[in-house]
Protein backbone atom coordinates (compact mmCIF):
# COMPACT_ATOMS: atom_id res chain seq x y z
CA UNK A 1 0.00 0.00 0.00
CA UNK A 2 1.34 3.44 -1.11
CA UNK A 3 2.07 6.35 1.54
CA UNK A 4 -1.12 8.75 0.88
CA UNK A 5 -3.43 5.24 1.10
CA UNK A 6 -1.98 4.81 4.39
CA UNK A 7 -2.58 8.27 5.17
CA UNK A 8 -5.70 9.04 4.00
CA UNK A 9 -6.43 5.77 6.06
CA UNK A 10 -5.09 7.00 9.52
CA UNK A 11 -5.51 10.43 8.65
CA UNK A 12 -7.36 12.77 11.49
CA UNK A 13 -8.31 16.00 10.80
CA UNK A 14 -6.88 18.83 13.44
CA UNK A 15 -8.70 19.89 16.25
CA UNK A 16 -11.40 22.85 15.42
CA UNK A 17 -10.65 25.13 18.39
CA UNK A 18 -8.13 26.20 20.93
CA UNK A 19 -10.23 24.29 23.97
CA UNK A 20 -10.59 21.29 22.10
CA UNK A 21 -7.05 21.10 21.31
CA UNK A 22 -6.11 22.11 24.85
CA UNK A 23 -8.23 18.83 25.98
CA UNK A 24 -6.48 16.60 23.54
CA UNK A 25 -2.93 17.66 24.84
CA UNK A 26 -4.10 17.31 28.24
CA UNK A 27 -5.31 13.99 27.84
CA UNK A 28 -1.86 12.79 26.07
CA UNK A 29 0.16 14.43 28.30
CA UNK A 30 -1.07 12.45 31.68
CA UNK A 31 -1.93 9.17 29.50
CA UNK A 32 2.27 9.13 28.80
CA UNK A 33 3.17 10.19 32.11
CA UNK A 34 1.01 8.20 34.07
CA UNK A 35 1.90 5.04 31.99
CA UNK A 36 5.63 5.61 32.81
CA UNK A 37 5.12 5.98 36.44
CA UNK A 38 3.60 2.59 37.13
CA UNK A 39 3.75 0.22 39.44
CA UNK A 40 6.50 -1.54 37.77
CA UNK A 41 8.17 1.32 38.35
CA UNK A 42 7.16 2.19 41.87
CA UNK A 43 8.53 -1.45 42.73
CA UNK A 44 11.93 -0.90 40.42
CA UNK A 45 12.09 3.03 42.74
CA UNK A 46 12.15 0.87 46.03
CA UNK A 47 15.09 -1.80 44.50
CA UNK A 48 17.29 1.04 43.01
CA UNK A 49 17.28 3.05 45.78
CA UNK A 50 17.76 0.30 48.85
CA UNK A 51 20.85 -0.61 47.15
CA UNK A 52 22.30 2.54 45.56
CA UNK A 53 21.17 5.30 48.04
CA UNK A 54 21.14 8.93 46.90
CA UNK A 55 23.33 7.49 43.83
CA UNK A 56 19.93 6.81 42.59
CA UNK A 57 19.29 10.37 41.99
CA UNK A 58 21.63 10.23 39.08
CA UNK A 59 19.80 7.29 37.21
CA UNK A 60 16.49 9.11 37.17
CA UNK A 61 17.85 12.05 35.58
CA UNK A 62 19.91 10.43 32.87
CA UNK A 63 16.67 8.28 32.08
CA UNK A 64 14.63 11.47 31.74
CA UNK A 65 16.87 12.64 29.23
CA UNK A 66 16.75 9.53 27.35
CA UNK A 67 12.81 9.40 27.67
CA UNK A 68 13.02 13.58 26.63
CA UNK A 69 15.00 11.86 23.39
CA UNK A 70 12.36 9.21 22.64
CA UNK A 71 9.21 11.15 23.30
CA UNK A 72 10.21 14.17 21.60
CA UNK A 73 11.14 12.34 18.22
CA UNK A 74 8.01 9.54 18.38
CA UNK A 75 5.04 12.26 19.03
CA UNK A 76 7.01 14.88 16.49
CA UNK A 77 7.20 11.65 13.54
CA UNK A 78 3.01 10.53 14.61
CA UNK A 79 1.81 13.95 14.66
CA UNK A 80 3.86 15.05 11.40
CA UNK A 81 2.66 12.26 9.16
CA UNK A 82 -0.36 12.13 10.91
CA UNK A 83 -0.45 7.99 11.47
CA UNK A 84 -0.34 5.53 13.80
CA UNK A 85 3.10 4.18 14.41
CA UNK A 86 2.11 0.77 12.92
CA UNK A 87 1.23 2.56 9.49
CA UNK A 88 4.44 4.89 9.73
CA UNK A 89 6.74 1.43 9.92
CA UNK A 90 4.83 -0.18 7.29
CA UNK A 91 5.66 2.94 4.75
CA UNK A 92 8.36 2.99 6.15
CA UNK A 93 9.80 -0.53 5.91
CA UNK A 94 6.60 -2.85 4.05
CA UNK A 95 5.39 -5.50 6.68
CA UNK A 96 7.56 -4.36 9.39
CA UNK A 97 3.88 -2.04 10.95
CA UNK A 98 2.64 -5.83 11.52
CA UNK A 99 5.79 -7.16 13.33
CA UNK A 100 5.70 -3.62 15.27
CA UNK A 101 1.77 -4.67 15.94
CA UNK A 102 2.31 -8.23 16.84
CA UNK A 103 5.24 -6.90 19.66
CA UNK A 104 3.30 -4.41 21.02
CA UNK A 105 0.63 -6.33 21.73
CA UNK A 106 2.06 -9.37 23.24
CA UNK A 107 4.02 -6.77 25.51
CA UNK A 108 0.76 -5.07 26.51
CA UNK A 109 -0.87 -7.96 27.32
CA UNK A 110 2.28 -9.34 29.43
CA UNK A 111 2.32 -5.67 30.78
CA UNK A 112 -1.80 -5.49 31.62
CA UNK A 113 -1.18 -9.07 33.57
CA UNK A 114 1.13 -7.03 35.38
CA UNK A 115 -1.07 -3.98 35.91
CA UNK A 116 -3.99 -6.06 37.27
CA UNK A 117 -1.76 -7.90 39.84
CA UNK A 118 -0.86 -4.19 40.86
CA UNK A 119 -4.44 -3.33 41.46
CA UNK A 120 -4.70 -6.46 43.26
CA UNK A 121 -1.48 -5.12 45.54
CA UNK A 122 -3.16 -1.87 46.23
CA UNK A 123 -6.41 -3.23 47.33
CA UNK A 124 -4.73 -5.60 49.21
CA UNK A 125 -2.52 -2.84 51.11
CA UNK A 126 -5.89 -0.22 51.62
CA UNK A 127 -8.27 -2.74 53.03
CA UNK A 128 -6.49 -6.11 53.14
CA UNK A 129 -8.40 -7.42 50.39
CA UNK A 130 -7.07 -10.62 48.43
CA UNK A 131 -4.61 -9.63 45.68
CA UNK A 132 -7.07 -11.32 43.50
CA UNK A 133 -10.15 -9.80 44.26
CA UNK A 134 -8.46 -6.56 44.17
CA UNK A 135 -7.11 -7.31 40.45
CA UNK A 136 -10.76 -8.42 39.26
CA UNK A 137 -12.38 -5.12 40.79
CA UNK A 138 -9.30 -2.78 39.08
CA UNK A 139 -10.00 -4.72 35.79
CA UNK A 140 -13.52 -4.64 35.73
CA UNK A 141 -13.75 -1.14 36.87
CA UNK A 142 -11.89 -0.17 33.73
CA UNK A 143 -13.92 -2.27 31.53
CA UNK A 144 -16.57 -0.34 32.74
CA UNK A 145 -15.37 2.87 31.38
CA UNK A 146 -14.80 1.74 28.67
CA UNK A 147 -17.92 0.50 27.88
CA UNK A 148 -19.25 4.12 28.91
CA UNK A 149 -21.32 6.18 26.26
CA UNK A 150 -18.39 8.49 26.76
CA UNK A 151 -15.63 6.51 27.39
CA UNK A 152 -12.88 8.72 25.67
CA UNK A 153 -13.96 11.78 28.04
CA UNK A 154 -14.38 8.78 31.28
CA UNK A 155 -10.67 7.45 30.34
CA UNK A 156 -8.94 11.11 30.26
CA UNK A 157 -10.88 11.80 33.73
CA UNK A 158 -9.79 8.97 35.66
CA UNK A 159 -6.34 9.45 34.38
CA UNK A 160 -5.91 13.25 35.39
CA UNK A 161 -7.63 12.66 38.79
CA UNK A 162 -5.57 9.76 39.48
CA UNK A 163 -2.57 11.89 38.73
CA UNK A 164 -3.07 13.90 41.14
CA UNK A 165 -4.12 11.64 44.17
CA UNK A 166 -0.76 10.03 43.50
CA UNK A 167 1.37 13.45 43.56
CA UNK A 168 -0.48 14.60 46.42
CA UNK A 169 -0.13 11.02 48.65
CA UNK A 170 3.77 10.95 47.23
CA UNK A 171 4.73 14.10 48.29
CA UNK A 172 2.54 13.52 51.31
CA UNK A 173 5.15 10.18 51.96
CA UNK A 174 8.49 12.04 51.14
CA UNK A 175 7.81 14.84 53.71
CA UNK A 176 6.87 12.22 56.68
CA UNK A 177 9.90 9.98 55.50
CA UNK A 178 12.45 13.10 56.16
CA UNK A 179 14.66 12.50 53.22
CA UNK A 180 18.54 13.96 53.13
CA UNK A 181 17.15 16.70 50.07
CA UNK A 182 20.76 17.94 49.71
CA UNK A 183 22.93 14.90 49.72
CA UNK A 184 19.78 13.34 47.08
CA UNK A 185 20.63 16.84 44.96
CA UNK A 186 24.45 16.27 44.98
CA UNK A 187 24.44 13.21 43.92
CA UNK A 188 21.73 14.10 40.93
CA UNK A 189 24.77 15.69 38.90
CA UNK A 190 27.97 14.59 40.86
CA UNK A 191 26.96 10.60 42.00
CA UNK A 192 29.37 8.23 43.80
CA UNK A 193 28.03 5.17 41.83
CA UNK A 194 27.25 5.13 38.08
CA UNK A 195 25.12 1.96 37.60
CA UNK A 196 24.75 1.92 34.11
CA UNK A 197 22.22 -1.36 34.22
CA UNK A 198 19.84 0.58 36.57
CA UNK A 199 19.93 3.22 33.99
CA UNK A 200 18.85 1.15 31.12
CA UNK A 201 16.70 -1.04 33.38
CA UNK A 202 14.72 2.04 34.40
CA UNK A 203 13.75 3.64 30.62
CA UNK A 204 13.33 -0.13 29.56
CA UNK A 205 10.50 -0.20 31.87
CA UNK A 206 9.13 3.73 32.05
CA UNK A 207 9.53 3.91 27.98
CA UNK A 208 9.16 0.64 26.59
CA UNK A 209 6.67 -0.83 24.58
CA UNK A 210 3.35 0.32 24.39
CA UNK A 211 4.19 3.57 26.40
CA UNK A 212 6.19 4.92 23.77
CA UNK A 213 3.03 5.29 21.75
CA UNK A 214 0.58 5.99 24.26
CA UNK A 215 0.49 9.81 24.27
CA UNK A 216 1.03 9.66 20.53
CA UNK A 217 -2.13 8.10 19.65
CA UNK A 218 -4.15 9.68 21.72
CA UNK A 219 -3.58 13.17 19.95
CA UNK A 220 -4.24 11.48 17.46
CA UNK A 221 -7.72 10.27 18.10
CA UNK A 222 -8.46 13.44 19.85
CA UNK A 223 -7.76 15.06 16.26
CA UNK A 224 -4.77 16.84 17.37
CA UNK A 225 -2.14 16.71 14.77
CA UNK A 226 -0.07 18.52 11.64
CA UNK A 227 2.81 20.42 11.43
CA UNK A 228 0.51 23.52 12.33
CA UNK A 229 0.02 22.30 15.87
CA UNK A 230 4.08 21.00 15.89
CA UNK A 231 4.98 23.68 18.39
CA UNK A 232 1.85 22.69 20.99
CA UNK A 233 2.66 19.41 20.77
CA UNK A 234 5.87 19.70 21.57
CA UNK A 235 5.21 21.60 24.48
CA UNK A 236 2.83 18.51 25.87
CA UNK A 237 5.35 16.46 25.27
CA UNK A 238 8.27 18.03 27.36
CA UNK A 239 5.34 18.92 30.18
CA UNK A 240 4.32 15.45 30.35
CA UNK A 241 8.29 14.13 30.35
CA UNK A 242 8.16 16.98 33.02
CA UNK A 243 5.48 15.62 35.51
CA UNK A 244 7.17 12.24 34.99
CA UNK A 245 10.73 13.50 36.12
CA UNK A 246 8.64 15.36 39.13
CA UNK A 247 6.93 12.12 39.97
CA UNK A 248 9.98 9.78 39.60
CA UNK A 249 11.49 12.43 41.63
CA UNK A 250 9.57 12.47 44.16
CA UNK A 251 9.08 9.10 44.83
CA UNK A 252 12.54 8.15 44.80
CA UNK A 253 12.61 11.54 48.12
CA UNK A 254 10.14 9.39 49.67
CA UNK A 255 11.67 6.03 50.31
CA UNK A 256 15.46 7.65 50.55
CA UNK A 257 14.59 9.22 53.09
CA UNK A 258 13.47 5.63 54.55
CA UNK A 259 16.60 4.36 53.76
CA UNK A 260 18.78 7.03 54.98
CA UNK A 261 17.23 6.60 58.55
CA UNK A 262 18.74 3.11 58.57
CA UNK A 263 15.66 0.92 57.61
CA UNK A 264 16.04 -2.24 56.49
CA UNK A 265 14.11 -2.97 53.95
CA UNK A 266 13.75 -6.98 52.45
CA UNK A 267 14.51 -7.40 48.63
CA UNK A 268 14.89 -11.01 49.15
CA UNK A 269 11.90 -13.36 47.70
CA UNK A 270 9.30 -13.12 44.72
CA UNK A 271 6.82 -12.28 47.28
CA UNK A 272 9.07 -9.19 48.84
CA UNK A 273 6.89 -5.45 48.70
CA UNK A 274 10.14 -3.22 48.66
CA UNK A 275 7.92 -0.36 48.24
CA UNK A 276 4.94 -0.87 50.78
CA UNK A 277 7.65 -1.43 53.57
CA UNK A 278 9.06 2.20 52.53
CA UNK A 279 5.83 3.85 53.27
CA UNK A 280 5.19 1.84 55.85
CA UNK A 281 8.62 2.77 57.74
CA UNK A 282 7.77 6.32 56.61
CA UNK A 283 4.26 6.87 58.32
CA UNK A 284 3.55 3.43 60.05
CA UNK A 285 0.25 1.73 59.17
CA UNK A 286 -1.41 4.97 57.76
CA UNK A 287 1.71 5.17 55.37
CA UNK A 288 1.17 1.66 54.23
CA UNK A 289 -2.69 2.20 53.63
CA UNK A 290 -1.06 5.48 51.24
CA UNK A 291 1.27 3.16 49.52
CA UNK A 292 -2.10 1.36 48.73
CA UNK A 293 -3.94 4.44 47.26
CA UNK A 294 -0.60 5.45 45.41
CA UNK A 295 0.12 1.40 43.94
CA UNK A 296 -3.67 1.72 43.03
CA UNK A 297 -4.13 4.70 41.16
CA UNK A 298 -0.78 3.67 39.40
CA UNK A 299 -2.34 0.41 38.34
CA UNK A 300 -5.66 1.85 37.38
CA UNK A 301 -3.51 4.14 34.89
CA UNK A 302 -1.32 1.32 33.46
CA UNK A 303 -4.39 -0.93 32.92
CA UNK A 304 -6.35 2.01 31.07
CA UNK A 305 -3.48 3.55 28.98
CA UNK A 306 -1.73 -0.60 28.18
CA UNK A 307 -5.27 -1.65 26.83
CA UNK A 308 -6.20 1.55 25.11
CA UNK A 309 -2.65 1.89 23.37
CA UNK A 310 -2.19 -1.92 22.25
CA UNK A 311 -5.76 -2.10 21.32
CA UNK A 312 -4.95 1.06 18.99
CA UNK A 313 -2.02 -1.01 16.94
CA UNK A 314 -4.58 -3.42 16.07
CA UNK A 315 -5.48 -0.47 12.81
CA UNK A 316 -2.45 -2.49 11.13
CA UNK A 317 -4.70 -5.32 10.85
CA UNK A 318 -8.06 -3.10 10.48
CA UNK A 319 -7.37 0.48 9.69
CA UNK A 320 -11.12 0.99 9.28
CA UNK A 321 -11.99 -0.22 13.00
CA UNK A 322 -14.69 2.87 14.10
CA UNK A 323 -14.09 4.28 17.60
CA UNK A 324 -16.88 2.11 19.27
CA UNK A 325 -15.06 -0.87 17.73
CA UNK A 326 -12.11 -0.26 19.51
CA UNK A 327 -13.29 0.29 22.65
CA UNK A 328 -15.60 -3.00 22.27
CA UNK A 329 -11.56 -4.78 21.41
CA UNK A 330 -10.12 -3.01 25.01
CA UNK A 331 -12.93 -4.25 26.57
CA UNK A 332 -12.09 -7.72 25.75
CA UNK A 333 -8.33 -7.32 25.84
CA UNK A 334 -8.69 -5.79 29.64
CA UNK A 335 -10.93 -9.40 30.12
CA UNK A 336 -8.24 -11.99 28.95
CA UNK A 337 -5.46 -10.38 30.89
CA UNK A 338 -7.82 -10.32 33.93
CA UNK A 339 -8.63 -14.57 33.30
CA UNK A 340 -4.89 -14.62 33.00
CA UNK A 341 -4.26 -12.77 36.00
CA UNK A 342 -6.42 -14.76 37.95
CA UNK A 343 -4.40 -17.95 35.80
CA UNK A 344 -1.07 -17.05 36.68
CA UNK A 345 0.64 -18.19 40.05
CA UNK A 346 3.41 -15.78 40.10
CA UNK A 347 3.57 -13.14 42.54
CA UNK A 348 2.53 -9.78 41.53
CA UNK A 349 5.71 -8.34 42.33
CA UNK A 350 7.60 -10.29 40.62
CA UNK A 351 5.08 -10.57 37.42
CA UNK A 352 5.66 -6.50 37.40
CA UNK A 353 9.44 -7.06 37.60
CA UNK A 354 9.32 -9.51 34.54
CA UNK A 355 6.85 -7.53 32.70
CA UNK A 356 8.96 -4.64 32.77
CA UNK A 357 11.93 -6.64 31.15
CA UNK A 358 9.87 -7.68 28.58
CA UNK A 359 8.48 -4.57 27.61
CA UNK A 360 11.75 -3.26 26.97
CA UNK A 361 12.32 -5.34 24.14
CA UNK A 362 10.05 -3.73 22.25
CA UNK A 363 11.84 -0.24 22.31
CA UNK A 364 14.69 -1.00 20.21
CA UNK A 365 13.16 -2.42 17.45
CA UNK A 366 9.94 0.25 17.27
CA UNK A 367 12.51 3.06 18.15
CA UNK A 368 15.23 2.06 15.05
CA UNK A 369 11.96 1.67 12.42
CA UNK A 370 11.31 5.42 13.34
CA UNK A 371 14.79 6.82 13.27
CA UNK A 372 14.73 5.60 10.01
CA UNK A 373 11.42 6.55 8.89
CA UNK A 374 12.78 10.31 9.70
CA UNK A 375 16.11 10.04 8.73
CA UNK A 376 15.29 8.25 5.19
CA UNK A 377 11.52 8.67 4.14
CA UNK A 378 10.84 12.81 4.44
CA UNK A 379 8.45 11.82 1.56
CA UNK A 380 6.02 10.68 4.81
CA UNK A 381 6.78 14.16 6.75
CA UNK A 382 4.02 16.06 4.27
CA UNK A 383 7.11 18.42 3.56
CA UNK A 384 8.12 18.80 7.22
CA UNK A 385 11.91 19.43 7.73
CA UNK A 386 12.84 17.37 10.19
CA UNK A 387 15.78 19.15 12.91
CA UNK A 388 18.47 17.42 12.61
CA UNK A 389 19.49 17.82 16.00
CA UNK A 390 16.74 15.98 17.17
CA UNK A 391 17.20 13.24 14.56
CA UNK A 392 21.11 12.88 15.60
CA UNK A 393 19.96 12.62 19.30
CA UNK A 394 17.79 10.55 18.36
CA UNK A 395 19.97 8.02 16.53
CA UNK A 396 22.25 7.74 19.35
CA UNK A 397 19.81 7.09 22.04
CA UNK A 398 18.27 4.58 19.50
CA UNK A 399 21.76 2.70 19.25
CA UNK A 400 21.97 2.75 23.41
CA UNK A 401 18.33 1.34 23.21
CA UNK A 402 19.53 -1.64 21.64
CA UNK A 403 21.65 -2.06 24.39
CA UNK A 404 19.20 -2.07 27.31
CA UNK A 405 17.19 -3.95 25.13
CA UNK A 406 20.18 -6.77 25.59
CA UNK A 407 20.05 -5.93 29.15
CA UNK A 408 16.37 -6.57 29.35
CA UNK A 409 16.64 -10.28 27.10
CA UNK A 410 19.46 -10.86 29.79
CA UNK A 411 16.89 -9.91 32.76
CA UNK A 412 13.88 -12.02 31.65
CA UNK A 413 16.14 -15.56 31.04
CA UNK A 414 17.21 -15.06 34.62
CA UNK A 415 13.66 -15.04 35.85
CA UNK A 416 12.82 -17.57 33.76
CA UNK A 417 15.46 -19.70 35.00
CA UNK A 418 17.46 -19.84 31.50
Amino acid sequence: MQQNELAAIHAVPPAQNKATQRRALLSAMFLMSMSAVGPGFITQTANFTVKLGAAFAFAILVSILIDFVVQANIWRIVAVTRMRAPAIANAAIPGSGYLLAVLVIIGGLFFNIGNIGGAGLGFNAMIDLDPKIGGAIGALAAIGIFLSRRAGIAMDRVVIVAAFVKLALIVYAAIASGPPVAEAFRQTFLPDTIDFATITTIVGGTVGGYITYAGAHRLLDKGTSGVENIGAINRAAFSGIAITGVLRYILFLAILGVVASGVVIDLSGQAANPAGQAFHAASGNIGFRLFGAVFLASAMTSIIGAAYTSVSFLTAFKPDMTERQRNLATVAFIAFSLVCYILITTPPAAMLVFVGGLNGLVLPIGFSIFMYAAWARPDLMNGYHYPRWLLILGVLTCALTWYMGYKSAGNIFSLLGA
